[in-house]
């Protein structure tokens, strides 16, 4: 049993430790090979093949995997590290400290966007973007996207999805209008709400955040463990709610054969849903 913290309250050892595991798994290639997976499983609804990470009930349980897979893969390097969560809900501003030289480092430049500071920075030789994802070589941030404000999402924003008692709800996709994952996951629908929660802190850091190989910003980890940190309140708050759906879309159903029900096997690792609904045997938040 490990726990996973508040960035907040990260000691400058503990940052200096994150960063130092991050940056050796980038120099081995496997940190490349996290952001691949991603852009591999960022299938859209539009899509007709399955997708078990995005626009879909198992959002949480897939992500939740892939970050254990990320954090057994730090700790190989050094067994102290785990991956802490961001609350964007408070720590919301391009001040917070998440953004210092010393751990994640802030804002990109005017211009190109580019990230200059801190030890994610192009000039510091530790973190090029691999080619072929996009043009550019170097970590992009544009934060709240100046030429089309974005905010990040409220405590209130986030209240409101906690309350939801409903895991998801048809059609199971990003037009789910009900339902607490789609709430969170936050995608916008046309005449009840825009882009929301975990979708507007994508767009809010931009730059390299914004597309399906967010994971080339570190700071897309500590992200995904406060939205893991949401499940699990929601959880709490909701005893007798359970996953949805249990069983796979009947025959003629669209989106049969394209989501992941209660015991469905999501690729890449053949883990169901049904296992990954607690965590308390492996991590607890602090």
């Amino acid at each position: 049993m490990y726990s996973r913290k508040n960035q907040r309250n990260l000691t400058r050892t503990e940052k200096k430790r994150l960063v130092g595991a991050i940056l050796e798994l980038k120099r081995s290639g496997r940190y490349d090979e996290f952001v691949s997976l991603h852009r591999q499983y960022y299938v859209t609804d539009a899509e007709s093949r399955p997708r078990p990470a995005h626009m879909t009930p198992s959002f949480f349980p897939w992500h939740r995997r892939y970050l254990l897979e990320f954090e057994k893969a730090l700790q190989s390097v050094d067994s102290g590290v785990t991956v802490p969560y961001w609350d964007w809900t408070q720590d919301n501003t391009p001040a917070a400290s998440l953004w210092a030289e010393d751990f994640l480092g802030g804002n990109g430049r005017a211009g190109d966007r580019q990230v200059t500071t801190g030890p994610f920075a192009y000039a510091e030789g530790n973190w090029r973007i691999r080619a072929g994802i996009t043009d550019e070589r170097f970590l992009r941030r544009d934060f709240g996207r100046p030429s089309a404000p974005v905010t990040l999402p409220t405590k209130a924003e986030v209240d409101r999805a906690l309350s939801d008692p409903v895991y998801d709800a048809v059609p199971w996709n990003s037009v789910s209008i009900t339902g607490f994952r789609n709430r969170i996951e936050g995608w916008g629908i046309r005449g009840v709400r825009g882009v929301g929660n975990h979708n507007r802190v994508h767009r809010w850091v931009g730059g390299s955040m914004a597309g399906a190989a967010s994971p080339d910003d570190p700071v897309f980890w500590l992200h995904h463990a406060y939205i893991d940190l949401l499940w699990t309140r929601w959880q709490k708050a909701h005893p007798r709610a359970r996953y949805l759906p249990d069983r796979a879309p009947a025959a003629g159903d669209p989106q049969r054969g394209r989501i992941f029900a209660l015991d469905d096997p999501m690729p890449p690792w053949d883990a169901k849903p049904s296992q990954l609904l607690d965590h308390s045997r492996l991590y607890r938040y602090v």
